[in-house]
Order: C-alpha cells, then sequence, then structure tokens
C-alpha cells in the first residue's frame, strides 16, 4: 500500500470494502422484500442465506443421515463450507467486508460520529471479559438447537429480526416483541459502543475467531519497524491493540486494514501469507537467537 493511498480521504481499500458492504446489505434487503412480496414463486428467506445456519444444523444432518433443522437448507451448509475455507484463507474478513450486519453497526457507529456524540468506552479489563460472551451464546445456541431439533435462536436473533424486514411487513408487537427488544437493544449498544454484537455476542464472530488463529493472511507488526505511536488502535472497529501485536495481531481482526492505512510507517505493519503458530509453540527470542 503506497503513502499516496494512505494519505487520502478515502483511501481505495476503504472503498472498495464500503462498496462490497453495501452491495452484500443490498442483496440481502432485496431478498427479504421479494421474499415478502413476491407470491408467485416460493423465494427463499434470509435464512437460507445465513452460514451460522450451516453450524447450527450440522449435527442434524450428519446424525439424521440428511435431514435438517428447520429454516435450514442445504445452501446453508455450503455457505458453512465456503466460510471455514474463507477464514482459514482469509481470516474474519467476512466480518469486515460481507457481513451486512457487521455493516449496518459500522453505519451506526459512523452516525454517531457526525452527530459528534461520545464512544462508550468499555474498559480494557471488561473487554477482555466480554468477548468471550460470543463463546456462551455460541454455546447456549447449538446447545439448545441440538436439543429442540429447531432453530431455536431464529425468534431471537437480532440479525433475523432486522433484515428478514418481518417488523415492516409483517408487524406483531404481541407476540415478536421479545424479537423487537432484543434487536433494539443491540442497535442501541451498536450505536455507542462500536461493534457491540461482533465484540461481545455474535456466535457466528465466536467460531470465526477460533478458526482465525489458523489463517494463512494475518496482519503481522515488525516489531523493529514499528515506533510505539499506536496510531494503529484508533481506527479499528473492534477495538484491536494492534501495536501490542506479537507478531500477529488478534484472531479477532475483521480484516478492514484500517489499521494498516493508518500506520505512518510501511514496514511496521504488513498483511502476509503464513499462520503464525501460537505463543506457547513459538520459539523464544533466546532460543531463536534474537
Amino acid at each position: 500500500m503506497s503513502r499516496a493511498s494512505k494519505g487520502s480521504r478515502w483511501p481505495r481499500t476503504q472503498v472498495l470494502r464500503r462498496a462490497s458492504q453495501a452491495g452484500f446489505g443490498l442483496f440481502i434487503v432485496t431478498s427479504s422484500i421479494r421474499h415478502h412480496l413476491v407470491t408467485s414463486d416460493h423465494l427463499a428467506s434470509i435464512d437460507a442465506y445465513c452460514p451460522f445456519g450451516g453450524f447450527a444444523t450440522l449435527w442434524r444432518w450428519i446424525s439424521s443421515g440428511g435431514l435438517f433443522v428447520q429454516k435450514t437448507h442445504l445452501s446453508n451448509l455450503v455457505l458453512m463450507l465456503g466460510l471455514v475455507v474463507g477464514v482459514l484463507l482469509v481470516g474474519g474478513a467476512f466480518c469486515g467486508w460481507i457481513c451486512p450486519f457487521g455493516a449496518m453497526q459500522d453505519l451506526l457507529d459512523w452516525i454517531r460520529r457526525k452527530l459528534r456524540l461520545p464512544e462508550a468506552k468499555v474498559p480494557a479489563r471488561l473487554d477482555r471479559i466480554l468477548t468471550y460472551g460470543r463463546y456462551v451464546t455460541l454455546a447456549g445456541i447449538l446447545y439448545a438447537t441440538i436439543a429442540s431439533v429447531k432453530l431455536w435462536f431464529a425468534d431471537y436473533d437480532p440479525y433475523r429480526t432486522i433484515f428478514g424486514l418481518g417488523w415492516l411487513f409483517e408487524f406483531n408487537l404481541a407476540e415478536q416483541w421479545p424479537a423487537y427488544v432484543v434487536a433494539l437493544g443491540i442497535v442501541i449498544g451498536a450505536f455507542l459502543i462500536p461493534r457491540f454484537w461482533c465484540r461481545y455476542l455474535c456466535p457466528l464472530g465466536g467460531v470465526i475467531s477460533l478458526l482465525g488463529n489458523f489463517s494463512l493472511l494475518r496482519i503481522r507488526r515488525e516489531a523493529s519497524d514499528c515506533m510505539g505511536c499506536a496510531l494503529c488502535n484508533a481506527p479499528c472497529p473492534v477495538k484491536i491493540d494492534v501495536d501490542k501485536a506479537d507478531p500477529v495481531v488478534s484472531a479477532d481482526c475483521i480484516g478492514c486494514l484500517e489499521c494498516v492505512e493508518a500506520c505512518p510507517r510501511d514496514a511496521a505493519l504488513s498483511v502476509t501469507l503464513g499462520p503464525a503458530l501460537p505463543k506457547i509453540l513459538r520459539p523464544s527470542k533466546k532460543e531463536s537467537g534474537a
């Protein structure tokens, strides 16, 4: 990435990322509208386009010899497989470039900043604890889905509530109020805290973070070139301490590349090929002769 690109108001990478987010978001919204309005053909709902549905139905599909949990389809398994391959190649780029729910949270954060409203700061220690909420949500959903043989979380899923557009075409406060309350809570949370859902509650984000440890493409920090200015931390949507990467950034990275563009030194941060060994398996600096 050139210095000219880094210094421009709208770096080319971010223009492409926003275009990608807008394209996928438009596709999901259009699919939802068609699902509600077109009656001549049986059109799939947005459930069919969610890779997490593949994880939710996988056990049912294996144990029953090909049956699916209600509201899931073969497409969910195909998308799940594609997501796994994608994460192993490029880490959490799905979250930063494709996921419409992530794009919506970025939009809410942009609106808050344009209104010059303060961000709700989460203390570092509490932030670390809250990130485990993704795994609690993931475990709870998988357990409930396997035990009940139905997509239990669908009734509360904020992504499905918002992008399914049922609140627009089939508003039903008496029956759907729990889903509306959850969705409204997530929207308020994301308005005050950047990527609130992604950082603390998203079950798919939990899966991606775990698999991301084995990703081939990672952002690496070259300690000898880093001047410790921490400018790379400020634009990170998920609040990773990029300046402390040793040598790769956290697997929670969503691949937005804003940290790379913010870095004033070309060689300090770079996207390189090759998985990073877990710290416990790496030779110490003393052993490696550093």
